[in-house]
């Protein structure tokens, strides 16, 4: 044991009391040795990531509002299908909370069976977890609650992020990320050389 020590004598001290605790250098090596295993993951995690792009701002609001338009298009047709079950002036006193509800849902249950609801199908994106595992109800769920009920607040706090991952809080929160499918002409030339 003494010859550790020995070896290890920058990084403890003893107490009087005979005992042995770190020393400044000691304290500093287990932070560094702790900041190395957290970049060990964050790499771990990189690598298994997707390899396809980031998808865009752009594209990303492009399949938000598709979304948003297949929604507003069920709400509004919704009453005339469930008529012989509920009135349509009982249905339309939902209004809002109802409309957001069944955003939600038409969003966790689309993105949570394949990564994509139908206007992220449309424009080429994909939602998938950051650690390459597969994509779960739980995950969109999470993710989806903070773009149904919080946008303003949830994109704020995400592009303050400064993770090129994450444009909205709750991508962080779930862990998930939204990548663009469509690879232009000149990205695969490039892969087939």
């Amino acid at each position: 044991l003494s010859f550790h020590l020995r070896n290890l004598e920058a990084f403890l001290q003893q107490t009087p009391s005979g005992k042995y605790k770190l020393s400044k250098v000691g304290q500093n090596a287990i932070v560094l040795v702790r900041d190395v295993e957290a970049w060990a993951v964050e790499v771990k995690i990189a690598t298994k990531t997707s390899t396809l792009p980031l998808a865009s701002f752009r594209k990303r609001v492009a399949a938000f509002l598709i979304d948003l338009g297949i929604a507003i298009a069920l709400f509004l047709v919704l009453p005339n299908i469930l008529y012989p079950i509920i009135s349509v002036d009982t249905f339309l006193n939902f209004n809002i909370t109802f409309f957001l509800v069944l955003f939600w849902i038409y969003l966790t249950l689309l993105e949570g069976f394949a990564g994509q609801s139908l206007g992220k199908r449309i424009v080429g994106l994909r939602t998938v977890r950051i650690d390459g595992k597969n994509l779960s109800y739980d995950h969109t769920a999470v993710r989806n609650f903070g773009k149904v009920f919080f946008l303003p607040l949830d994109l704020v706090i995400g592009l303050g992020i400064k993770d090129e991952r994450f444009i909205r809080y709750f991508d962080k929160f779930a862990g998930t990320t939204v990548v663009d499918l469509q690879v232009s002409s000149s990205q695969k030339a490039a892969n087939s050389s």
